[in-house]
């Protein structure tokens, strides 16, 4: 049998498969399918987003399925759940630190990576007195796409 290499998705997802199991959580197949799917996503999904992509292979889940295996990936620390106002939440794999611009006319969020603003917390504990337990920054504007549309 030839050996083959393991994609970044793949290792990724047996690294998250890892850590779910360490945690005591059983891996349903409903449960394997939405991890795989919020790993190999391009954008940041919505629970809603992640049940219709998947209702077709999986008829029998519920939207409720997707939103207890979210809370449970977002326990674990697997993924972060973004809350912007009154929308719906958004879910994020990538857990490193980072930074978010949105575009206003689609609501499309992209990863958007600067060094860590660090000195803005100890500045922030300095001047309030306050214990910072941590920050986010959101950059807002057009996108590419919804500026092409603009322009016709």
């Amino acid at each position: 049998m030839k050996a083959r290499c393991m994609t970044v998705s793949e290792v990724r997802l047996q690294e998250a498969v890892g850590k779910l199991k360490e945690s005591g959580v059983r891996i349903t197949p409903q449960r394997h399918a939405v991890l795989e799917y919020l790993l190999n996503a391009e954008i940041h999904p919505t629970a809603d987003d992640i049940y219709k992509a998947l209702e077709g292979k999986f008829p029998n889940m519920s939207v409720a399925t997707v939103y207890n295996n979210l809370r449970v990936f977002r326990e674990i620390g697997l993924v972060r759940e973004l809350t912007y106002g009154d929308s719906s939440s958004r879910f994020d794999c990538n857990t490193s630190e980072h930074y978010h611009i949105i575009c206003d006319s689609c609501g499309k969020i992209v990863d958007f990576h600067y060094p860590s603003l660090d000195e803005v917390e100890s500045l922030a504990e300095q001047v309030t007195g306050f214990e910072v337990s941590h920050h986010r920054m959101e950059i807002y504007g057009t996108c590419p796409s919804c500026n092409e549309k603009l322009k016709h």
